[in-house]
């Protein structure tokens, strides 16, 4: 017989992204420890009008948008995809008007999901991410790595830059995204737009594995994790394939705990990613809380790519304890042909066969009503996983374990935050 689970406060967690925005609240035993680990920025303010419209009218490091793309005839307006918080819609508009100032007619713009390696974007998700009225007015296209990249040259660190053929038949390039922390190049945005967004299977190849590699047996740091951007030789890699794609203009948006943009950097792909970071850094940063018996991490901004959740555990669990994955994610993990399965026994260039769980993880329970059993690919071998759909079904696994006293840490947005 189940035993009776007593409500201590309740906490609330942001959810389903792109359906809608919810939130899930989940409750302890009174007698437990709970520590909600908030990230510095999560109740900053959304950007206003004003706000959006000075990132355009003053850019970083460049002229306004509706200067530089004065007698161009062919546009690329490349986007991130439903792995990423970024609402698009709400830039979009704002930058149309630049082009139209510069005299850029509808027929010459187009855009592309700069998808990487990820599965390709529907009419739903481009509906999402753009709005009903730009997908009427102008063709949207999903980039395919598979295919049709033009050979570019190798970087000055050897990897060979092959680029989406339709983006470099355009004489105006533009990528709009945004900056969250990321385990590979210490922040996502800026450059990642080109590599991976819109680079070749081998480029992609290269960058992520490659690269590495040769540092490590140089002896040398390549300088990656979270939150480590200076000399990250991925990111460095990234910046330089985006010069020699002619990247003219980013836009990176940053967010708050709920998804909304706080600040808007609009300008040269580098300098305005760098001034992106900076405010990132600010509004990211979570205070360490180390030791804990339990740790919850909420997948908010990357549900559908929950793995991304897991590089801040060792900063919160002790010795030895249990993670809870919060991943409301309706349709499941993100298809990824880099590093994902596709078969029991079959993966992408960088999939290995999945383990065991982490000696000082007891255990894994994956709370989300959408059970995806081949999206635990990301987390570890299968039967390591334990699904539950309710938060209620979870909170008594762990009443079962440790009764009347627990340390607990709950991280809002684990695929948001970093610690400092």
């Amino acid at each position: 017989m189940k035993s009776k689970i007593r409500k201590s406060r309740s906490i609330h967690l942001p959810q389903l992204a792109w359906y809608g925005n919810g939130e899930l609240e989940i409750h302890f035993p009174p007698s437990w420890e709970v520590d909600v680990c908030n990230m510095k920025g999560y109740r900053k303010r959304a950007l206003s009008r004003q706000g959006f419209r000075k990132a355009f009218s003053d850019p970083i490091g460049t002229k306004p948008i509706r200067e530089l793309a004065r007698g161009k005839k062919e546009v690329a307006i490349l986007f991130d995809d439903m792995t990423r918080p970024t609402r698009v819609a709400g830039i979009v508009p704002y930058l149309l008007e630049e082009l139209r100032a510069a005299g850029v007619a509808d027929e010459g713009i187009r855009f592309i999901a700069a998808v990487g390696a990820h599965g390709a974007l529907n009419r739903l998700d481009f509906v999402k991410k753009l709005g009903e009225d730009v997908i009427c007015r102008f063709p949207v296209f999903n980039h395919n790595p598979y295919e049709n990249c033009a050979f570019l040259g190798n970087t000055s660190r050897g990897t060979p830059i092959y680029v989406n053929s339709e983006v470099m038949s355009c004489d105006f390039k533009i990528g709009i995204g945004g900056i969250l922390p990321h385990p590979l190049t210490g922040f996502s945005g800026g450059c990642k737009i080109i590599l991976p967004g819109i680079a070749g299977i081998d480029t992609m190849e290269a960058n992520h594995r490659t690269l590495i590699m040769n540092a490590l047996m140089k002896g040398e740091d390549p300088g990656i994790g979270l939150g480590m951007y200076e000399n990250n030789i991925i990111r460095l890699d990234m910046a330089e394939a985006a010069q020699m794609a002619g990247l003219d203009i980013k836009i990176d948006a940053v967010f708050n705990l709920h998804g909304e943009t706080v600040g808007l950097f609009v300008g040269e792909p580098v300098a305005a990613h760098a001034e992106g970071v900076k405010l990132a850094r600010e509004v990211y940063a979570t205070k360490p809380s180390p030791g804990h018996d339990i740790v919850v991490l909420n997948a908010y901004a990357k549900a559908n790519e929950a793995v991304l959740a897991l590089p801040i555990v060792p900063q919160v669990l002790g010795e030895s304890g249990e993670l809870v994955l919060i991943a409301n994610a309706p349709e499941g993990q993100v298809t990824h042909y880099l590093v994902r399965s596709f078969g029991n026994r079959f993966g992408g260039r960088l999939w290995t066969p999945p383990t065991s769980l982490p000696s000082n993880i007891n255990r894994l329970i994956v709370l989300t009503p959408y059970i995806d059993l081949a999206g635990t690919d990301w987390l570890g071998c299968r039967e390591s996983v334990i699904w539950a759909k309710k938060w209620d079904e979870v909170l008594q696994k762990l009443i079962e374990t440790h009764g009347d006293k627990a340390k607990v840490a709950v991280i809002p947005d684990a695929t948001m935050q970093y610690f400092v």
